[in-house]
């Protein structure tokens, strides 16, 4: 082969690279801005369920949660007693 035809190969071969990467990065593009509009989709939904589901449950979690600590807080005057329990217990 000639010098020529390897340059103008090396050329085409060059071109070629480059249309199929910025082929590549288009679709990337593309394929990013379908997921940006899903993600904007789901956290609309989300803020929905958020304010009329969840919100409105705050205050029972809250009173839950205060009740697990009085249970909590009670817990090792119980395991005390068991223990003193334990130790009385004939083997």
């Amino acid at each position: 082969m000639s010098e020529t035809t390897l340059i103008i190969l090396s050329v085409v071969l060059a071109v070629i690279v480059v249309v199929v990467l910025a082929a590549a990065l288009i679709k990337v593009r593309s394929d990013l801005e379908a997921t940006s509009k899903g993600l904007a989709t789901l956290a609309g939904a989300l803020a929905g369920v958020e304010s009329e589901h969840l919100r409105p449950l705050e205050r029972a979690v809250k009173a839950i949660n205060a009740q697990f600590d009085v249970i909590v807080g009670a817990l090792p005057g119980i395991a005390s007693k068991a223990a003193i329990v334990a130790e009385r217990r004939p083997q």
